[in-house]
């Protein structure tokens, strides 16, 4: 075989292969590793996406471990579909036959299957355009964690101008949008958090921060019209002392756990009581979507929101990066570089 045709078979072969986390069992995340994968192929309604960077979510830490519902979707023994990851932010590189609004070389950002990869595909209607001068990491950090945040408070909270919005969890993932949001919405905002985050969560606008640690934030003596419960560590009766009659309670997480029921139990409960107390309590699973990616982006761009980077790790460490999440408390949002 001459050297012409030996070089071209393995320029062929290396187009055909990509560096990927890949995780064949359930486990803690050292479960996952680092593979070399077929890339994928982008159906006629999706893009194909050179991603740069992901993102880190309570999400992908109940998908690796065998999170019950994680289980019912994706296999009871083993994951059937072994990609992790879902945020993404990079660039087109292929579009599908159907894909009309993208192309190749545009800068993108939402969410994709299999993200923490060097390629991933993701449905046109799931990403938006990146703006230009945003970085990769921050547009990775945003779909989930703000468009979650953005949905609490718009969609099912409803929030008003004027109103008094309280955010148990405030220093989080979705907390830090939501604080923000909650502004750029009109609200007051009572932010809970812990001591060592007192100082971030004020830097991004809360009117009022609560140090959980020393302060019991449900016996503060003001009355809020919104509460988003990101943090789930308060029971629904505690909560109703620094409620309004009529106000909304949004239950966005509860307890990571490893083993178990994760955040069922506290969602369960939450439920229960509502309906014994009458109390308007929302459960919901956020949806990805253009227009509220756009929305997003809007405001990153003009710096009325931004993104909250704790940590970033390089794609071969994003088991770390799980690890990390686990272990409950991060500040903001942990990002995973490609």
């Amino acid at each position: 075989m001459s050297t012409t045709v030996m070089e071209r078979q393995e320029t062929e072969e290396v187009v055909r292969a990509m560096k990927a986390i890949v995780g064949e069992r359930y486990g803690r995340p050292d479960v996952l590793e680092l593979r070399d994968v077929e890339p994928p192929e982008p159906a006629d309604d999706q893009v194909l996406v050179r991603v740069h960077a992901s993102s880190v979510n309570p999400a992908d830490w109940y998908g690796v471990t065998g999170f019950l519902f994680a289980r019912m979707g994706n296999g009871l023994r083993r994951p059937k579909v072994a990609s992790a990851g879902s945020d993404v932010a990079g660039r087109v590189e292929a579009v599908g036959a159907g894909v009309t609004t993208l192309h190749p070389g545009d800068e993108v950002f939402g969410t994709a299957t299999g993200a923490w990869a060097e390629l991933a595909c993701s449905l046109e209607s799931r990403v938006a355009p990146k703006p230009p001068g945003l970085s990769f990491a921050d547009a990775a950090a945003a779909p989930i964690a703000g468009c979650t945040a953005l949905q609490a408070l718009r969609d099912h909270g409803r929030v008003e101008s004027g109103q008094k919005v309280l955010i148990n969890g405030a220093s989080g993932g979705v907390g830090t949008y939501a604080v923000q949001l909650a502004k750029a919405l009109g609200a007051q905002v009572t932010a809970v958090c812990s001591s060592r985050n007192v100082d971030l969560v004020r830097s991004l606008g809360a009117d009022r921060v609560v140090d959980y640690t020393v302060e019991d934030f449900t016996r503060i003596g003001d009355r809020h019209d919104l509460l988003l419960d990101v943090a789930g560590s308060r029971s629904l009766g505690a909560l109703e002392r620094v409620l309004t009659p009529d106000a909304t309670v949004v239950v966005i997480g509860g307890p990571m756990t490893y083993r178990g029921l994760g955040p069922l139990p506290h969602l369960g409960a939450t439920l229960l009581m509502s309906k014994l107390r009458r109390r308007a309590v929302r459960f919901f699973v956020a949806k990805i979507g253009r227009d509220d990616l756009a929305y997003l982006a809007s405001l990153l761009e003009a710096g009325t929101i931004r993104s909250v980077i704790d940590r970033t790790y390089p794609l071969e460490q994003a088991p770390d990066a799980l690890a990390y999440l686990g272990e409950g408390h991060v500040p903001g949002k942990v990002v995973v570089t490609v």
